[in-house]
């Protein structure tokens, strides 16, 4: 907190036994108090220097009166303005990086290298918005689940997203010396997490198709291949025409944009094939799902909710990722082995781990086309019962042309 300092105020400070607290002088700019839960007080200089956040202490009260330490703080001060302060002060001043200054570090040094979904990882870190200016070292595990508490209120799956990856982070940060020990480490998510077992039914299905065709081009077609293919959200939203051979019927999806980070062969069906057609091809552009030509296609959370009413009302709330499972579900019940959706959907256990999966180098090739054939048949069926005025489900496909 800001204060003006003086020898009455220092002396008659009572220290907080709940914590530390440090008092900003407003007289010399960098003169910090700092009253230590045992009663020390410590005069130090805090600035960034160099792009780094720098504390130097100065002394104890005491043997350091404030006229002392005002003029060692201006002194320093000066120094650094006119780039000196190592040259003719002797001292070298010693970098405390503050977790604001740690976290593009971490993303750009660990993040993008070993974790596909560097994006997520830094939107949820950047949460922890309170412990940004604090010094990596200086952060205790109250601070955390204190920002945690508040990153709960409003989101409590993402708290506990977030609360792994700053883990993480810490861990990273010990095994680089920066820190001695996690001050999290063995730290419990804040709540428990229900499991998702959303599936979504053969009339929802069919409504979805159809509001997709209404879409169109960028979302409803992209979101027809996410329900033909059962691949991941960004792995679909991002495709390049690159990765796709479609003489030979092949998406590769590269290593590095896998979310497991292994290569991926996805067979393209008749049925993805005629969605692929229909794209635009941008000038110089590699995206297959893009408005721009520059980046790709994003802000699914607006599509989303106009898909929403393309549903019956009161149905259960739903999420894109429960494609996938919807996919999953039906192969079970169309007969196909698990190991073959598995492999489909690319996940990195499944029914065969450990050392056999080090060995178990098959890929399934005929077998996920098979597969992906059958699903894909049975999307055209689901979709052309809901399309037959005779069918039971004409009611909500005329409701979906009202759109």
């Amino acid at each position: 907190m800001i204060q003006k300092l003086t020898t009455k105020f220092i002396e008659t400070r009572k220290p907080n036994p709940a914590k530390r607290e440090d008092f900003r002088d407003t007289v010399v700019p960098g003169l910090v108090l700092r009253v230590n839960k045992s009663g020390t007080k410590t005069f130090s200089f805090h600035k960034r220097i160099n792009g780094k956040m720098t504390r130097l202490t100065i002394g104890h009260f005491g043997p350091f009166s404030l006229v002392q330490a005002r003029e060692r703080a201006r002194q320093i001060l000066y120094e650094i303005e006119t780039g000196n302060f190592e040259d003719r002060t002797g001292i070298e001043a010693e970098n405390k990086p503050t977790l604001g200054d740690v976290i593009p570090d971490y993303i750009e040094k660990y993040a993008k290298i070993h974790n596909k979904d560097c994006t997520r990882k830094n939107a949820l870190l950047a949460k922890f918005t309170t412990l940004h200016g604090k010094p990596i070292h200086e952060i205790k595990r109250a601070d955390v689940v204190k920002a945690c508490d508040t990153i709960h209120k409003s989101a409590p799956v993402s708290a506990n997203r977030a609360l792994a990856y700053l883990k993480h982070l810490m861990g990273w940060c010990v095994e680089r010396g920066m820190i001695e020990a996690n001050p999290i480490s063995g730290m419990k998510p804040l709540s428990k997490e229900k499991p998702r077992e959303r599936v979504l039914s053969d009339d929802e299905l069919g409504a979805l198709w159809a509001a997709c065709d209404d879409q169109g081009y960028p979302f409803g077609d992209c979101i027809k291949l996410l329900m033909l293919s059962g691949q991941r959200r960004a792995e679909v939203a991002e495709m390049r025409w690159s990765e796709l051979d479609l003489e030979k019927r092949l998406w590769t999806l590269p290593s590095s944009r896998a979310k497991n980070g292994k290569q991926h062969t996805v067979p393209i069906t008749d049925a993805m094939l005629e969605v692929l057609r229909k794209p635009p091809r941008f000038f110089n552009s590699d995206y297959v799902f893009t408005t721009t030509g520059k980046s790709p296609v994003s802000g699914f959370g607006r599509v989303k909710n106009r898909l929403d009413t393309a549903l019956t009302e009161g149905t259960e709330s739903w999420i894109i990722h429960d494609l996938r499972r919807t996919m999953s579900t039906n192969m079970a019940q169309l007969g196909i082995p698990q190991p073959v959706t598995e492999a489909l959907l690319n996940h990195k256990t499944g029914v065969v781990s450990g050392v056999a999966a080090i060995y178990n180098v098959y890929s399934y090739a005929d077998e996920k086309r098979e597969a992906l054939e059958t699903w894909n048949a049975r999307i055209e069926e689901i979709t052309k019962t809901k399309n037959d005025p005779q069918s039971v489900g004409c009611r909500d496909a005329r409701s979906l042309g009202r759109m």
